[in-house]
């Protein structure tokens, strides 16, 4: 019987009412001895949408498999855990729990108290064999090559037997001595007490001789002891070399057949792929209209939330439709004549059409590729140091709790701060450039989804946690005139932390975003959900996109390297014509045949037709290929659906990533643009992260005195936040609302005090926020209207943005108010407070 193997199982929030388990009028069984095998039904958790489903359970030879009925029992295992290696915890009257400590969880619920225990007890005895079993398999080791029959196995374990008796031999003849030892000694104690008080001369000889007695008889055990001692400690070391070949004999063995056994579930993965994709769709089913809901249903719920963990499942159905080749007469037609396909395929939207060769691989126009940067930007930064630190010492006590309750040393972060991690996003600023003078929406799309893509690149090996941005930390990125743009984040707020994000070019683009993160720490990863909407707006067709970004998770918390891995979904949507680029960023399978970090998307219009296919890799390249036609067919997806098969012409890149610069890896694996992110510069707000003194000292090496920094900086923003905090609690009074109004008509003449709280995170969010419903302390007027009231809980004020409804979303977020630059150009900063 084969059995697949779950991924980890998620179990129930402690605060989510769970189903009550109906009580089975079935015989209970009883308690059975440590051999036996135990059968039952139990109750195991599943997800958040289906709760506890019923399953019936095996327990036996220290496994316990599970299976969605009896009669899968010969066919389907659903799932198998190991008890040697796994823990067993009670909840309450009917829940328990088993997990391995690593990928499988079981959260399980039986049907009465009474049976619960007959499981627990049943549990635990097959565990405490499968213990002593294991024990007795890894001392099984023999110096001579392992025999070739089943006759030679228990030879070898009659051998084992043998020595494990003369070593519990020696082991009681030690324990003998040492009694004999101990009642000698006390004797010879008490003469040598007694010969101290004798007076009398017939006396002495007397004692004298029972004292000489007495120390012979002390020596002689002694050296029985000392005789025995060395026995011992020879026959264990004998038979220690021999148990060393033999256990590293068994783990190579081991290694062997685990790479077995890989090579077979990619064989069978493959065979089955193989199988489900024999059909070849015949072309009159051809259908070039596409039900954009019907495609998105292809997400849905499989039948039962075993199989859609399981690793088999999963790589099976990452993609979501397919693409074929084109058509050779699509490929025949000329330049000219692309103009009429759009036509003919109903693209043309009443924009120029798409011409192939501007969209694949647009070359850099004439003026960006002569353009000399005015000043030489460094390239290197110094060598991280080799600084050693026990992660599990600090992480063992923060598993479920939020980031921004954890104090984390400067050894877990990298030398810039998020708002500088944030601007990083920039890094191929020229496809916004490109994007601009596209004349076609969809063909505009492409490379605004192509954006998106590239600013995970710079993460890949970016396993380095960013500072903690400072209330009203501010960081510019002024690149002008090298590059045509200017950047300016700020933090905006510390409860909730977030960081707003203004970048305009002279190129006709202007980019926007106000991201806070919310994350977990799960005990083996950390996942990290940014929260928030990315604007891009040009200003030539006055086209307005918007997108999420994607979960980050970092794989090897506690044990292992690091690695970073992006997952989910992103709807690119352009407000002015309805067009839709749906992204899917698929998460890393052991098994999966694809690519790791792949990409695909779909572009479509306001219809829901395709338009164009893009597919590629978050940390290497994006490609796009264009839809003559489509059409459902080809391979089932998860809910039994035929999946859309596209037929597409050639694909052409649209953007690849630049390498890393040389020694990357002794500088925190740092792009050209991010080594030039904390370079000092004349001129820039005394709020600049750059002049944050902790992240300047990291960067030099100093990580001692940069977590001393590190503590001065808490501890200053403690004060002054309790100190905004009287001041508000001061102020309050009926006429606090004028007052604020006042402020908000008159933003020049505000004092803008600092929120300089703890830095220990920037990584939580409250469910308020999450779901984008106003805080009760806003009052919102119209599409970019003046807020009343500020929302910070001690009425803290951004220094450069004012937090307004944006008017495609409906989310409250903060826009740049002007300001900034025009300050720069004075050398006029005296309005900004005074954080570091």
């Amino acid at each position: 019987m084969m059995c697949r193997r779950g991924t980890k199982q998620i179990g129930p929030p402690s605060d989510t009412v769970k189903p009550r388990a109906v009580v089975m009028s079935e015989p209970k069984a009883p308690i059975p001895a440590p051999g036996d095998t135990y059968k039952g039904w139990l109750f195991k958790w599943t997800n958040y949408i289906k709760g506890y489903q019923r399953r019936w359970f095996v327990l036996s030879n220290g496994l316990l498999s599970y299976y969605r009925t009896q009669a899968e029992m010969g066919h389907t295992c659903r799932g198998t855990i190991n008890l040697a290696t796994a823990n067993i915890a009670v909840e309450d009257s009917c829940n328990f729990v088993i997990s391995n400590g690593g990928t499988q969880t079981y959260h399980l619920k039986a049907s009465s108290e009474v049976e619960r225990q007959r499981w627990i007890t049943a549990l635990e005895l097959a565990k405490a064999k499968a213990f002593r079993m294991q024990a007795e398999s890894d001392d099984s080791g023999d110096e001579s090559s392992p025999p070739a029959s089943g006759q030679g196995g228990g030879s070898r374990n009659s051998e084992v037997q043998s020595t494990l008796r003369t070593l519990g031999s020696k082991v009681e003849d030690l324990s003998t001595c040492n009694d004999l030892i101990a009642k000698h000694g006390s004797a010879l104690q008490r003469s040598l007490s007694e010969l101290e008080g004798v007076r009398l001369e017939g006396q002495t000889s007397e004692k004298i001789r029972q004292v000489t007695e007495r120390a012979t008889l002390f020596r002689i055990t002694s050296n029985a002891m000392i005789n025995a001692c060395r026995d011992f400690l020879a026959l264990a070391q004998a038979h220690s070399k021999r148990w060393q070949k033999a256990l590293q004999a068994e783990r190579e063995q081991r290694v062997r057949l685990e790479e077995t056994l890989e090579q077979l579930a990619k064989q069978h993965n493959h065979l089955e792929r193989a199988f489900r994709g024999a059909t070849v769709l015949p072309p009159s089913q051809s259908n070039p209209a596409i039900d954009s809901k019907g495609s998105a249903a292809s997400k849905g719920d499989a039948s039962d939330e075993d199989e859609e963990n399981e690793f088999f499942d999963a790589c099976e159905d990452v993609q979501e439709f397919i693409t074929v080749p084109a058509d050779p007469k699509y490929h025949r037609r000329s330049g000219s004549n692309v103009s009429g396909i759009s036509s003919e395929l109903g693209m043309d939207d009443g924009t120029t059409s798409l011409d192939e060769q501007s969209l694949a691989s647009n070359p850099e126009s004439p003026q960006s590729q002569e353009v000399v940067p005015v000043r030489k930007r460094r390239t290197r930064i110094p060598d991280k140091p080799n600084y050693s630190l026990n992660l599990w010492s600090i992480m063992k006590n923060c598993i479920g709790k939020e980031l921004s309750k954890i104090p984390m040393p400067v050894n877990f972060n990298e030398p810039l701060s998020m708002l500088q991690r944030l601007s990083e996003d920039l890094e191929y600023y020229e496809l916004l450039d490109r994007a601009a003078k596209c004349q076609n929406s969809l063909e505009q799309m492409c490379y605004v989804a192509a954006f998106t893509v590239s600013s995970y690149s710079t993460t890949v090996h970016r396993t380095g946690k960013p500072f903690n941005p400072l209330l009203g930390e501010t960081f510019e990125l002024d690149r002008l005139q090298e590059s045509g743009y200017r950047s300016l984040c700020e933090q905006v707020s510390h409860h909730p932390p977030a960081a707003a994000h203004h970048a305009i070019s002279e190129r006709g683009w202007t980019l926007r975003q106000e991201i806070a993160l919310a994350s977990k720490f799960r005990g083996k990863y950390l996942s990290i959900m940014p929260l928030g909407s990315i604007h891009c707006i040009f200003e030539k067709s006055n086209n307005h996109y918007t997108w999420k970004k994607v979960t980050t998770t970092v794989h090897n918390i506690i044990v292992g390297k690091l690695w970073i891995d992006q997952s989910g979904e992103i709807d690119v949507v352009n407000h002015r014509t309805g067009d839709r680029c749906h992204l899917k960023f698929a998460p890393y399978s052991y098994f999966s045949r694809d690519v790791a970090r792949k990409v695909t998307g779909v572009v479509t219009d306001k219809d829901g037709k395709a338009h164009y296919v893009l597919s590629g890799t978050w940390d290497e390249k994006m490609e796009y290929s264009r839809v003559m036609q489509s059409s459902r067919g080809g391979e089932n997806g998860a809910d039994g659906r035929q999946k859309t098969v596209y037929q597409t012409l050639k694909a052409k890149e649209l953007w690849r990533k630049t390498p890393l610069p040389d020694g990357a890896e002794n500088m925190y694996y740092f792009s050209t643009l991010a080594l030039t992110l904390n370079e000092p510069e004349e001129g820039i707000a005394p709020t600049d992260s750059r002049r944050r003194p902790d992240q300047r000292l990291m960067e030099q090496g100093r990580w001692e005195e940069a977590n001393a920094e590190k503590q001065r900086l808490e501890e200053k923003q403690r004060t002054a936040r309790r100190e905004r905090e009287r001041e508000a609690n001061r102020t309050s009074s009926p006429t606090e609302e004028a007052e604020e109004v006042e402020i908000a008509s008159e933003p020049s003449e505000t004092t803008y005090k600092t929120d300089t709280d703890e830095t220990s995170s920037d990584l939580s969010l409250s469910t308020e926020t999450l779901h984008g419903s106003h805080p009760p302390e806003y009052s919102m007027e119209g599409p970019f209207g003046a807020p009343v009231k500020s929302g910070h809980p001690d009425n803290y004020r951004a220094m450069w943005f004012e937090r307004h409804v944006d008017p495609a979303t409906g989310e409250p977020t903060h826009i740049y108010r002007g300001g900034y630059w025009e300050a720069k150009e004075q050398g006029n900063w005296d309005s900004c407070p005074d954080i570091f």
